[in-house]
């Protein structure tokens, strides 16, 4: 009953590639919402929403009985990064590619929907969430306040995300924390410029800039993922005009926090305050917050369903290690029980980086694990 068929891969490879040939990032998706709600309406779902919390999607399939709610979330941005790989379905969009594998994720969950369509959830619904903005940690936080989605709102949700780290045929649930929460903070550090004949005649924060690119990072400590775990990892510096004449007056500092729980990056967003304030001396400072994504925690129920599901898709399943890297499925944790998986995608370039493509090879099994979920609550 619920396999995909020759005819659905070639269709679902086909999208695969030419969203990875079109991506768009954070906040931008307008044209891939429009294609994925295409998409889902061609495939019958019985009802489709749009423009949650941005360009966010869900195609809703019910069932014939009343039940669960069950939530399936993918993400629909790519990264502002210019591709270097040569696959025929290259970006074409400079300076944009997909290179998280989120063109992926977005078919595997239309595969989910093509075995839906075919049979519907015995009891309750199943939604297929396309979530905008995940990159920069604003889209989930945006969807769940959103009045739209109220009606939406699930009693347990899922994800997967594709990990080169781990081998294939392997899947990773972890127990408890599933990914780190992180925050970027932008410190903007401002004196007085002067003339470069003169630069006694301004404050240069040029002292303060490379105090602080040096101390920052120094609060670093602790193995991940351990309780004590704090990374600062210095991001971007720039400092003045770039011209000869003018003594700098303004300069800028950026860093991302990392640690384990929520808490904990709470408070070590106010060790980074605190040691700005302290090391500043004559030279203003002001601090904003981006990319907040809260800490991924697997609920034990979601997770065992989820490992379980993966078991019977034919894969090693088990707990593994969290993600170092940050995620904004977390938000969804904060309503239900939920639990992220890790697909295993083998060796090759990783992450983020500037010739990353995704397996095609990887819709089956990820398709088949989270729907083997989603089944085994609503039938």
């Amino acid at each position: 009953m619920d396999k995909l068929t020759n005819s659905d891969l070639s269709t679902l490879v086909a999208l695969r590639h030419d969203l990875h040939a079109t991506p768009e990032v954070s906040g931008a998706e307008a044209g891939t919402s429009r294609r994925i709600a295409r998409a889902l309406t061609d495939l019958g779902a019985d009802r489709v929403v749009t423009g949650l919390g941005g360009h966010g999607v869900a195609g809703v399939f019910a069932g014939a009985a009343p039940g669960p709610t069950v939530l399936l979330r993918c993400e629909l941005d790519a990264l502002p990064i210019e591709e270097v790989g040569t696959p025929p379905w290259r970006s074409t969009v400079p300076g944009q590619a997909h290179l998280c594998g989120h063109d992926g994720h977005m078919v595997t969950m239309l595969a989910v929907g093509h075995m839906l369509a075919r049979a519907r959830p015995a009891a309750g619904r199943i939604v297929l969430m396309f979530q905008p903005a995940e990159e920069d940690g604003s889209g989930a936080i945006a969807v769940c306040a959103d009045p739209a989605f109220a009606d939406l709102r699930p009693d347990w949700a899922f994800a997967q995300h594709n990990e080169p780290d781990i081998p294939r045929g392997v899947a990773h649930v972890p127990d408890g924390l599933a990914s780190a929460p992180s925050v970027g903070l932008r410190i903007a550090l401002t004196g007085i410029e002067a003339h470069a004949c003169a630069p006694e005649d301004g404050v240069s924060p040029a002292g303060a800039m490379a105090d602080l690119m040096t101390a920052l990072p120094a609060l670093t400590k602790g193995a991940f993922p351990s309780d004590d775990y704090r990374l600062v990892t210095l991001t971007h510096a720039r400092l003045g005009t770039p011209a000869f004449g003018i003594a700098p007056g303004r300069a800028e500092v950026l860093v991302t926090c990392r640690t384990t729980s929520d808490d904990s990056l709470a408070a070590l967003v106010d060790d980074v305050r605190n040691m700005v304030a302290a090391r500043c001396g004559s030279v203003g400072f002001h601090i904003t917050e981006h990319d907040h994504f809260l800490a991924g925690v697997n609920d034990p129920d979601a997770a065992r369903i989820l490992r379980d599901a993966a078991s019977a898709a034919g894969l090693d399943a088990n707990p593994g290690l969290p993600l170092r890297a940050s995620e904004d499925f977390g938000r969804f944790g904060h309503d239900c029980p939920s639990a992220m998986l890790l697909l295993g995608a083998g060796p090759g370039p990783a992450l983020h980086n500037p010739d990353y493509d995704f397996d095609d090879d990887l819709i089956v099994p990820g398709a088949a694990l989270l729907l083997g979920a989603a089944r085994a609550i609503t039938g």
